[in-house]
């Protein structure tokens, strides 16, 4: 645990925080029924969740007792986080440890308590005026106070919904900081099962991104004699995400969240420690910036007095409004309600959040009003998944979404940084070959401005088979690749097996037939609902492929964009979009998403291909050579790219050559090493470039050459004759022999000889 201040409380953070801590709520019990697993209603109570407590200042390790710094692996790599120093234990200590009087409320009926009036202060100890049950918000351990035998109080760190939060020196084991969690009312009995609930979860529970507990130990109320129970849990020293959130808009001086890649890398240690929880069959239900700790380069989980198992129907419920799931109340927590506040935390942190408890309580603004989600949309798709109204259609797991999350942060960082960001798939093979390379150097008019739509769909990369799949081995021992070899290799596979109908799609589309294609997909759709898993995105995968091979490129456009919207952090869909947009004339969305495959992984190099193709439609030529220019001499398309970087300074109109252009051409094709007739075609290229510009009345440099010759129309000339007899003389054809002789013979200047 750790502390924190009221003065952060009273800064000017961004709307989603600026909201004095969003009211934690707690549910009725519910009622096992027939139809579900719990069925959850009855009006709800308030109360105050875990607040922080003092100023926060940058502390030194001077103690054996302090904790040691630890080196996380906070950014997995890919974005520099700053480290939080930590912090001096004895500096957290509130000086003046009072309960705010708008966060004093009964924690029987949730009557607001304790509040002064004509400038009075409100008292801190009284009776409810609505239910008359006692409330107390004074702390009851005083410095200096020793429980258990071994915990010697400092004093109050922080309070929160279930009790004040104490720091003390742990005397049995090397005067080790610890922390105790108390009662704030030693009456409220819910209070009190919650946190003996969170005693016995976290006794469980041993993860590094989760707060750990040390003992439980019970100490007589002072006023009451009442026995009350405290928790001792290590004293986690660093700062919450709120306050690192409110800190950041101090600095900016301007209401904006952190650096997308800060947040991104922050969900990507939140997800791991959840999904330990969920593996151990526990349920955290009330994630939110106040709850995440970062000391140095890590982050840890606290609080835990929300945690419930997931057969548990009975524990009271707290959650906290604006972050929890909104069928939370009547449904009951989930996989899919934890993952929902992650997104929702995300999404506090990474922008200007109005109305995130009121307005957009459970949903997001529209794309449109957030410049973030504009730049970078595969982040607004991520957040769209994880707070889907259907819990259906959110992320299974916290590794499915911590998978797309990384992805999503390799994207964000190669688009911020111009570095590209690869990494492996786990859900799509690498691009099997390179479409749309001879489309780029096609000149106008000869019918092929994109690439084939058989091409594109043998080279985009294919899903990888579900391991879990009863056909999963059959596939993998499969040596076929020729499509009806592998349809009667098929014929006697499980009928109950997903992969087997797609693999048999694929083998149909590659034959043409479109309409037995569909019949298997739809029978993939069949098996897939009684599997309950009726979203599988996959299902769009080949749906697209099959509307692309028919030529129905809309269609193909949405399916492509159906499989992006539930895997945001994958490049294939992106690649899949941008070639549909192209085919429909969209430029502009083919440019984007073209761009956003090749900046984060430079493997993918049709997108190289497509994104010169986009630059050239758009008549942006310089920019369609740069992209070329970009793919790297490793790949084996490098002497493709130079070749149509070549042929795109030259090929358009000779009026829009500039000398530059025909210098530039020549130089990358003496670089290259070509054969002899693909030298010579290249270099007739050039030179017919030069003699348009020549004739057409361009002034060249003194001196200036392309491929050995002056820029004069008498030099050019026999360039091209001497072109022309070298095709001659490797021609195999006698008519096209002919020709370029007579080609040769008529461009030949006069000469006395």
């Amino acid at each position: 645990m750790t502390s924190s201040d009221h003065a952060a409380d009273d800064a000017e953070p961004t709307s989603a925080l600026r909201q004095e801590r969003p009211e934690t709520r707690q549910a009725a019990p519910p009622e096992p029924t027939s139809t579900h697993a719990a069925s959850w209603g009855g009006p709800d109570s308030e109360s105050t969740d875990w607040d922080s407590g003092s100023r926060p200042i940058a502390g030194r390790r001077t103690s054996s007792r302090g904790r040691p710094a630890h080196r996380g692996g906070l950014g997995a790599g890919l974005v520099d986080v700053p480290p939080v120093p930590y912090r001096d234990p004895q500096s957290a200590v509130m000086r003046d440890p009072v309960v705010a009087e708008h966060k004093r409320f009964c924690g029987n009926c949730g009557a607001e308590v304790g509040r002064g009036s004509d400038g009075r202060l409100g008292p801190t100890e009284g009776v409810c005026a609505q239910c008359g049950a006692a409330y107390s918000f004074t702390p009851r351990l005083r410095p200096g106070e020793t429980i258990g035998g071994q915990y010697e109080v400092l004093g109050a760190l922080a309070y929160g919904g279930l009790g004040w939060v104490y720091l003390a020196q742990d005397h049995a084991v090397a005067d080790r900081w610890v922390v105790l969690k108390g009662l704030i009312d030693t009456g409220d009995e819910t209070a009190m099962a919650a946190a003996v609930n969170e005693t016995n979860i976290l006794a469980e529970v041993e993860h590094p991104n989760i707060v750990k507990i040390y003992n439980f130990v019970e100490h007589p109320d002072p006023a009451t004699g009442t026995t009350v129970g405290y928790i001792v849990m290590e004293y986690v020293g660093g700062q919450s995400l709120r306050q690192l959130a409110i800190e950041h808009h101090r600095q900016a001086a301007r209401p904006e969240g952190l650096p997308l890649g800060q947040v991104l890398a922050y969900g990507l240690e939140i997800l791991p420690a959840l999904g330990y929880l969920h593996s151990q069959g526990l349920l955290y239900c009330d994630l939110k910036p106040d709850n995440v700790i970062q000391t140095d380069e890590q982050l840890k989980l606290i609080d835990m007095g929300a945690v419930r198992r997931m057969d548990d129907y009975t524990s009271p419920m707290f959650f906290t409004t604006g972050y929890s799931a909104p069928e939370l109340v009547t449904e009951g927590p989930s996989v899919q309600s934890d993952l929902f506040t992650v997104g929702r935390t995300l999404a506090v942190l990474s922008f200007e959040f109005a109305g995130f408890s009121t307005k957009y309580k459970t949903t997001l603004p529209p794309a449109g009003d957030v410049p973030l989600f504009s730049r970078f949309g595969s982040y607004y798709r991520l957040l769209r998944r994880a707070t889907h109204a259907d819990p259906g259609r959110r992320f299974v797991s916290a590794a499915e979404m911590a998978d797309q999350l990384t992805g999503v942060l390799r994207e964000t960082m190669a688009l911020d940084t111009g570095k590209p960001q690869p990494g492996e798939s786990t859900m799509f093979g690498a691009e099997t070959r390179t479409f749309g390379v001879d489309a780029v150097v096609a000149e106008p008019g000869d019918g092929a401005p994109v690439p084939d739509a058989l091409e594109v769909i043998e080279s985009l990369p294919v899903p990888m088979v579900d391991t879990d799949d009863p056909a999963a081995s059959l596939l993998a021992s499969m040596t076929a690749s020729d499509p009806q070899a592998v349809i009667e290799s098929l014929a006697r596979a499980p009928h109950d097996s997903i992969e087997v109908r797609l693999r048999v799609v694929r083998a149909r589309i590659s034959l043409g037939e479109l309409a037995e294609a569909n019949r298997q997909l739809q029978a993939a759709r069949y098996i897939a609902v009684k599997a309950a898993v009726p979203h599988d995105w996959r299902l769009e995968w080949y749906r697209a492929l099959i509307e692309l091979a028919g030529g129905r490129q809309k269609l193909a456009h949405a399916a492509f964009d159906a499989v992006y919207a539930e895997l945001p952090g994958e490049l294939a869909p992106k690649l899949g979009l941008a070639v549909t947009a192209e085919a429909m004339g969209d430029y502009a969305s083919a440019s984007r998403c073209y761009e956003m495959v090749w900046r984060t992984d430079r493997s993918y190099v049709s997108a190289a291909f497509g994104l010169a193709r986009v630059c050239l439609a758009q008549g942006a030529r310089d920019d369609a050579v740069r992209v070329l220019e970009s793919i790297p001499p490793s790949s084996t398309h490098h002497t493709a790219a130079q070749v149509a970087a070549i042929k795109t300074k030259t090929r358009i109109g000779t009026a829009s050559v500039a000398e530059r252009d025909l210098l530039d051409a020549s130089e990358r094709l003496e670089r290259l090493t070509l054969d002899a007739e693909r030298r010579a075609t290249l270099a007739a290229e050039v030179l017919e470039a030069a003699y348009g510009w020549v004739c057409s009345g361009g002034n060249c440099t003194e001196g200036a050459r392309v491929l050995g010759c002056e820029l004069t129309e008498r030099e050019v000339r026999f360039g091209l004759e001497r072109c022309y007899r070298a095709l001659a003389r490797l021609s195999t054809r006698t008519e096209q022999r002919i020709a370029l002789v007579d080609k040769a013979n008529a461009i030949r200047p006069r000469t006395l000889t």
